[in-house]
């Protein structure tokens, strides 16, 4: 149980770590943003991470992703891996970066693997069988950076970067007969994407065979790199996970420390393409169900955004487990988890999926 430092409200659904409720985030946000700016900044500081995205007047900018870092001489940009060295723009590129890989034998858990390729959709021009590709693998591709800072991360631990940089031909090299698909994701790949792309562009250039091209995103990214991940996928059969954290800007810069209108925006664009493939789906959109901030007002607007572009937009609602500066929240409900299905299905989404649900309570 924790008090709402703003309205004084005691609720087992307030992060003490955060220390505001849902309500007071949404309509008293400017009231309360610097004390949410120091609760990130603390955050970050335990991790050597920049306070906030560098805006140095005549530094460097890095056009990546909504944060748009203008980035001065020695400083880092707000994913700690670009900096700026001597004027010049350094860190991270399309041959190196920070990553782990492994193979995962399908069938994995993925967000989407109720509608991809590797559970027989689009066969057989994306998918080596009818059913599950059982026998084949996926690379899966973990980025150690980020451009959000979410409160309640998953995998918090991409903080603690690998001792080596990884080059891009590793995982070129990587792809055997029995690989049929790959997936950045994170942390996430936003910081990374010139190199992800080189990657993808590489391994279908040497495969020429059914290989799958996925992405599992905060959708930050800028139009240009969006524009080169809906190509790769769109003509390899994969697709673009969307991880839209919630609706509200008030609410994403509180809960990730910045703010969602590109993700909105990325959204919008990708389905623009849908009807070209329908299966398997590119576009796939996941939503974690944390308790007491992604309550039926952010369901709501998230399901009524989602289905006014497609009511056909695959939605998976993911359950949440108290982890890192929210540890002390309750797994997600089974209550809430009916709830949120119930809203998408009121609202007319048709192809809605729980998953987590062996963490339901």
């Amino acid at each position: 149980m924790a008090q709402c430092q703003f309205c004084k409200k005691n609720s087992p659904f307030i992060s003490k770590y955060l220390g505001f409720c849902v309500d007071c985030i949404r309509t008293n946000f400017l009231k309360i943003k610097d004390k949410i700016e120091l609760i990130h900044h603390r955050s970050r500081t335990e991790f050597n991470l920049p306070l906030k995205p560098p805006q140095t007047e005549a530094g460097l900018k890095c056009a990546q992703c909504v944060n748009q870092c203008v980035i001065g001489d020695g400083e880092s940009g707000y994913c700690g891996v670009y900096k700026n060295i001597n004027g010049n723009l350094t860190g991270i590129s399309k041959d190196f970066t920070y990553l782990h890989w492994y193979y995962d034998s399908l069938p994995t858990n993925c967000v989407a693997d109720w509608v991809c390729a590797a559970s027989g959709a689009g066969y057989p021009q994306y998918a080596n069988l009818p059913g599950i590709e059982y026998g084949y693998k996926n690379l899966a591709v973990f980025f150690c950076s980020c451009n959000f800072n979410c409160l309640f991360c998953q995998n918090w631990h991409y903080r603690d970067k690998p001792t080596r940089m990884t080059n891009f031909q590793e995982l070129v090299k990587a792809v055997d007969k029995k690989t049929s698909c790959i997936c950045f994701f994170g942390g996430d790949p936003t910081p990374n994407l010139l190199l992800a792309i080189n990657v993808a562009e590489q391994i279908l250039i040497r495969t020429q065979r059914i290989f799958r091209i996925c992405w599992e995103t905060n959708g930050s990214m800028s139009e240009t790199l969006l524009n080169r991940m809906i190509e790769l996928s769109l003509k390899s059969g994969g697709c673009i996970k969307f991880d839209l954290k919630t609706y509200s800007e008030e609410l994403n810069y509180a809960l990730c420390g910045v703010s969602n209108k590109q993700t909105l925006k990325n959204i919008k664009k990708v389905a623009q393409y849908i009807y070209e493939r329908p299966k398997p789906p590119l576009l796939v959109i996941s939503t974690l169900l944390i308790p007491g901030y992604i309550d039926h007002i952010e369901l709501t607007n998230i399901a009524q955004f989602i289905a006014g572009i497609d009511k056909n937009i695959p939605w998976s609602l993911l359950a949440f487990y108290p982890c890192f500066y929210f540890s002390d929240l309750s797994p997600t409900s089974k209550y809430q988890a009916e709830q949120a299905l119930k809203i998408a299905q009121d609202l007319g989404l048709t192809n809605v999926r729980l998953g987590n649900i062996h963490l339901l309570t």
